[in-house]
């Protein structure tokens, strides 16, 4: 559903088993860990605020470990968080469904900073 250049020519010609086995290898990489250093507590409770005013715990879980067809996100990279929750702002990203966007909608870039900040370390709480 994405295009992503490098990542769409990488797999043009593979096959469904090519890919399940692309797929079982990356499920057996070390899970991401949180950053090291002191937390800002503000920006941890404003994301929190945002993340239960918009049920974000709801399809990504209390822990961010995601469900069925939706991502685990916890302690991801913050700058990549910052790029998709960005490209689903603007739609330059798309999901299985809208409902990313509609909740990135009212979301401002600060907002984003904050939820990028805190999912990525959602770990070390």
């Amino acid at each position: 559903m994405r295009v992503a250049d490098p990542m769409n020519d990488m797999a043009k010609g593979l096959s469904d088993d090519d890919l399940r086995k692309f797929a079982e290898a990356i499920t057996k990489l070390p899970a991401p860990r949180p950053p090291d250093g002191p937390v800002d507590t503000a920006r941890i409770e404003r994301a929190r605020a945002l993340v239960a005013q918009n049920r974000c715990n709801i399809c990504h879980t209390a822990t961010f470990a995601g469900q069925d067809n939706v991502p685990n996100i916890a302690d991801q990279c913050e700058d990549y968080l910052v790029k998709a929750l960005r490209g689903y702002k603007d739609n330059s990203r798309h999901g299985y469904d809208a409902t990313m966007a509609e909740v990135m909608a009212p979301i401002s870039d600060d907002q984003i900073l904050d939820l990028a900040y805190y999912i990525a370390r959602v770990g070390a709480r």
